[in-house]
């Protein structure tokens, strides 16, 4: 989804992915690290992380930045993660069969990550480059 924001000067980029199998604190972990940063930065923590985690958040971040230069025309070197956030999703629940006949449950955690990409504001550019 892409928005035009009335208050501040700049596009927004907003992805979302659902029903990620992954637990909402495996994944906040991950995106704590990434939160405000630049794109190109984002991606270099991605990669190097040793997390699970990282290879879901990488792809997402890599399909907003596709979407802002495909559909916006964005520059990829001037965006930056205003907004990323980790929600939690639905719980799976199965039963394994146990010793005498009893089921014990199995609970498997779900997550939506959410990430806003925006584009640098020139005042931004031309102060800190």
């Amino acid at each position: 989804m892409i928005k035009k924001n009335s208050n501040t000067s700049g596009l927004e980029v907003k992805v979302l992915a659902q029903h990620i199998h992954m637990s909402l604190f495996k994944a906040q972990r991950v995106i704590d690290q990434i939160r405000g940063r630049s794109y190109e930065e984002t991606l270099m923590i991605l990669q190097f992380m040793p997390y699970r985690a990282s290879y879901p958040i990488l792809k997402l971040v890599y399909s907003a930045a596709a979407n802002a230069r495909h559909n916006m025309g964005l520059n990829k070197a001037n965006l930056f993660i205003s907004k990323a956030e980790v929600n939690r999703g639905v719980i799976v629940k199965k039963l394994r069969p146990r010793a005498k006949g009893r089921g014990s449950a199995i609970r498997k955690r779900t997550c939506h990550i959410t990430i806003v990409l925006k584009e640098k504001s020139k005042f931004f550019l031309k102060n800190f480059d």
